[in-house]
């Protein structure tokens, strides 16, 4: 029996990635999956169908950075599994640039999708968590949030907002039984990081202690953790999936 097996888990942008590894981990755990994808139908068909075979799924092309986007895929995903008892907030993206050579356009877009979408979803699920006295919110922030980056002043602030949000989540609806944590990966090789040049990537892995990127399946068992009742009390936190960058 797996640690999610009777969980329904809603996880927003996960075609690629760390979304589509904990899409994966989690099925093979047993939960139910939702999840959503911002243009990609091709590759969410095809992870649908790869997901069906051993568990309920279903996609939902959804917007999350969309208030009202956000509040109909909560509504779409209740009507189809019943209730929801993960919500895994990951959709994300990144616009690097110094701050000089930063526009408006960039700031204001990572925060509105990054930051607005967490609230967005966070907002659309709380309800029904509380009329079932139970769940667990992931949100998905980075180590970048934590310490900052420069080229990253947009992406960082929208990062720590996020832990800010975390915290405040836990202290507001602990008395409800729900709980909200945040994951902070830090140099976790994916497709993006696979179009970077050897030289660049090597040089992230000499710096983080175990002397290696990390995997998706390493951000998805963390989460799998925190989303299980493992972790029934534990809330508030950050957990740093690093390699100990910032130890």
């Amino acid at each position: 029996m797996g640690l999610l097996e009777g969980k329904v888990a809603l996880i927003t942008g996960a075609t690629r990635g760390i979304g589509k590894g904990i899409a994966e981990v989690f099925a093979k755990e047993g939960a139910e999956v939702a999840f959503t994808y911002a243009g990609s139908v091709d590759k969410a068909k095809a992870l649908e169908q790869e997901l069906g075979k051993i568990t309920k799924v279903k996609s939902y092309q959804s917007d999350a950075s969309d208030y009202d986007a956000a509040q109909q895929l909560a509504a779409d995903v209740l009507a189809d599994f019943g209730k929801i008892d993960i919500l895994i907030n990951n959709a994300g993206i990144t616009r690097d640039n110094l701050m000089l050579r930063m526009s408006k356009d960039d700031w204001d877009t990572i925060i509105k999708v990054n930051l607005d979408s967490v609230f967005n979803l966070t907002k659309a699920v709380i309800k029904p968590m509380m009329k079932a006295k139970s769940g667990s919110i992931i949100n998905m922030t980075s180590v970048v949030g934590v310490k900052g980056n420069a080229g990253q002043a947009n992406y960082a602030a929208s990062k720590a907002g996020v832990i800010g949000f975390s915290k405040s989540i836990a202290l507001e609806l602990g008395s409800r039984n729900i709980r909200c944590n945040a994951v902070a990966p830090g140099f976790i090789e994916t497709e993006m990081t696979a179009a970077l040049d050897e030289k660049t990537v090597q040089g992230w892995r000499d710096a983080i202690p175990l002397k290696r990127g990390g995997q998706p399946e390493d951000v998805a068992n963390a989460c799998v953790f925190l989303a299980s009742d493992r972790s029934n009390y534990i809330t508030g936190q950050v957990l740093n999936v690093d390699g100990g960058m910032l130890t």
